[in-house]
Formats: C-alpha cells, sequence, structure tokens
C-alpha cells in the first residue's frame, strides 16, 4: 500500500535524482525538475528543503562545487573551463559559490591541494580492476611470501 508520504518522498527522489544525472547542465531549470516532481516551484522549494535540509539550489550548487574541487585536483584544466563543465555560466558566480562552500578561491584551492598525478580512481573501480576482494586478499598473501597461498 502506497502512502502519500512514500508518494512524496519518491517524486521528491525523482527530482533529486534528476538533478544528480544533469548536474552539469547549466540550463537545469528548477521548474522543470518540480514538475517532474509533479509539484509548483514554490512548493517543490518548501518540500525539498524539508526533506533534505537544503534548498535544490543549494544542493544544485553543492554538487557542483564538489566537482569542480576534483577538476582542480586532478586535471590542469582553467579554472574558466572548469566553471563551464560543471554547469556554471558566470565565473564571477563560480568563484563566489566556490569560496563561500569552501573558504578559498578556485585558484587557492588548487594551489593549497595540487595535482599528484592522475586522477583519482574510486575505490569500488579499484577493487573490480584489480580482482575484488579476494583477489587482493591473495596478491597480498603472494607478495609476502605465503606458500600456503
Amino acid at each position: 500500500m502506497t502512502t502519500p508520504g512514500t508518494t512524496r518522498l519518491r517524486a521528491l527522489r525523482q527530482a533529486k535524482d534528476a538533478m544528480d544525472r544533469d548536474w552539469a547542465e547549466p540550463s537545469l531549470d528548477l521548474a522543470a525538475v518540480a514538475a517532474r516532481a509533479g509539484y509548483s516551484r514554490f512548493h517543490f522549494v518548501r518540500a525539498f528543503k524539508e526533506t533534505y535540509g537544503e534548498t535544490p539550489g543549494q544542493y544544485l550548487s553543492r554538487r557542483r562545487i564538489e566537482r569542480a574541487q576534483e577538476l582542480l585536483r586532478c586535471t590542469d584544466h582553467p579554472v574558466t573551463d572548469i566553471c563551464a563543465r560543471v554547469g556554471f555560466s558566470s565565473p564571477g558566480t563560480f568563484s563566489a559559490r566556490f569560496k563561500s562552500r569552501t573558504g578559498l578561491t578556485p585558484s587557492a584551492y588548487r594551489a593549497r591541494y595540487p595535482r599528484t598525478g592522475g586522477a583519482l580512481i574510486p575505490g569500488c573501480f579499484a577493487m573490480l580492476m584489480y580482482g575484488g576482494f579476494r583477489g587482493a586478499e591473495e596478491r597480498n598473501f603472494r607478495e609476502a611470501g605465503d606458500p600456503t597461498r
């Protein structure tokens, strides 16, 4: 049996999933996301904040800044290019939001966290690439000289 609360959470989750999927689109529109969830813009903002603790705009901005942090640490792309890649249309807005969130400008952030090589690989992909947990365990014993493996 579906309750009104479950239906509401499902609709908000679908809208949040759409923002997670399309976060880099500068044209991501609040009205379209709200309509997808079956809400007016204003009701959607209130319901989203009540459920997730931040407005849809704050959530989207946070996701974009997190991605920008990763790009600043792992690539040598210019800051203006990263600004556009993460969905900000204005470098000034990007820089202000970035500084508000991290306490540093994008350039200062890059200077503090210099690139140390290639892009970071999430642990789940690394485990797949190296044969999973069992494969890693066997390699560790083999490398340690354990004759039982």
